[in-house]
C-alpha cells in the first residue's frame, strides 16, 4: 500500500511499518526520503494503529544517516529543500511524540543520523550482525539536541561522549550491554522477535501507553514534555460528561452546572 518513492509504508493488524527503501545506498536518506518519512509518521496518528515499526530495507542497514553525495555547502540538496530543523528533526520529533510506541528494527548498520533515530525510538531490537555508532565529527556534522540528550540518558555521559567524539562502531552485543538496544537476535529471527514485542504492546492499554510515553517526555523535555503530558490528559478530559457540560452550556447560552460532578 506504499505510494512513496524512497520508503515503504504498510499497515496490517494494527501495526504500521515504515521502511527506508534505499538499500543500494545503505538506506542513507535524501531530502525526498525525509519528506516521505514525515508524511508516513504523521499518518501513524491514526487511532487504528497501535504500534509502529521503523526499519530499513535489506540486510545491510537500518539507516546510515544523510546521503552525503547529496550534501553541499548549506545543507542537503534535492527536490525538497527542507531546513534541518524542519526535515531531520521533524522526523525525530514525530518519533518521540507519536502517542504510541515506536520500535526500531535494527537490521544492519545504524550509523550517524540513523543511529540518532534508533536511539530516539521507544524500543530497539537489533540483529546480531548490526553495527551502531555516530559519524558526525568524522563527516563535518553533529546533532545538538535529541541525538545527544537521549543517548546520554540511555548510556551515561561518559559513554555518550565516547560514542560521539570518537565515532567508533559498536557491535549489537556491545550495544545491548551498554543499554543502547533492548534485545539482540540472529537476523533470521529478527522479524519474529519484533512481531512478538508488537503483540505484547497491542495487548496493553493504548491510553496507558500514550500517557506513559508523555510522562517520560515530561521528565526529559521540560515545558515541551509537560505540554505533551498535559494535552494528553486534556484529550481524556474532553471525553467526559463534565467537559461536555461546559461545551453545551456555552452553546446553549446558559450557566454550566458543574456541581453534579462533585460527587
Amino acid at each position: 500500500m506504499s505510494e512513496y518513492e524512497e520508503i515503504i509504508f504498510e499497515i496490517k493488524d494494527r501495526i504500521a511499518r515504515i521502511t527506508i527503501n534505499r538499500p543500494e545506498r545503505y538506506n542513507a536518506c535524501t531530502q525526498q526520503t525525509v519528506h516521505e518519512l514525515i508524511d508516513a509518521f504523521n499518518r501513524c496518528m491514526d487511532n487504528e494503529i497501535g504500534v509502529v515499526v521503523f526499519t530499513g530495507a535489506g540486510e545491510k542497514a537500518f539507516c546510515t544517516g544523510g546521503d552525503q553525495t547529496t550534501r553541499e555547502k548549506g545543507g542537503y540538496k534535492g527536490k525538497y529543500m527542507l531546513p534541518l530543523e524542519v526535515g531531520w528533526q521533524r522526523v525525530t520529533l514525530l518519533i518521540r511524540t507519536l502517542p504510541k510506541p515506536v520500535i526500531a528494527r535494527v537490521n544492519g548498520y545504524a550509523i550517524g543520523g540513523g543511529h540518532v533515530w534508533h536511539v530516539n525510538c521507544d524500543l530497539s531490537i537489533a540483529a546480531e550482525h548490526a553495527q551502531l555508532g555516530q559519524a558526525g565529527p568524522r563527516v563535518g556534522s553533529f546533532d545538538p539536541g535529541y541525538g545527544t540528550g537521549d543517548l546520554m540518558r540511555a548510556v551515561g555521559v561518559k559513554r555518550a561522549k565516547e560514542i560521539w567524539y570518537l565515532c567508533r562502531r559498536y557491535t549489537a552485543q556491545q550495544a545491548l550491554e551498554m543499554g543502547l538496544v533492548n534485545a539482540v537476535v540472529p537476523y533470521e529471527k529478527l522479524d519474529g522477535e519484533v512481531n512478538q514485542w508488537c503483540q505484547e504492546l497491542l495487548e496493553k492499554s493504548p491510553t496507558a501507553l500514550k500517557m506513559l510515553k508523555y510522562a517520560f517526555l515530561a521528565e526529559t523535555d521540560g515545558v515541551t514534555g509537560v505540554t505533551q503530558l498535559g494535552v494528553g490528559g486534556l484529550s481524556l478530559y474532553y471525553d467526559t460528561d463534565e467537559a461536555v457540560e461546559g461545551r453545551n452550556a456555552f452553546v446553549e447560552k446558559r450557566k454550566a452546572d458543574f456541581n453534579q460532578f462533585r460527587k
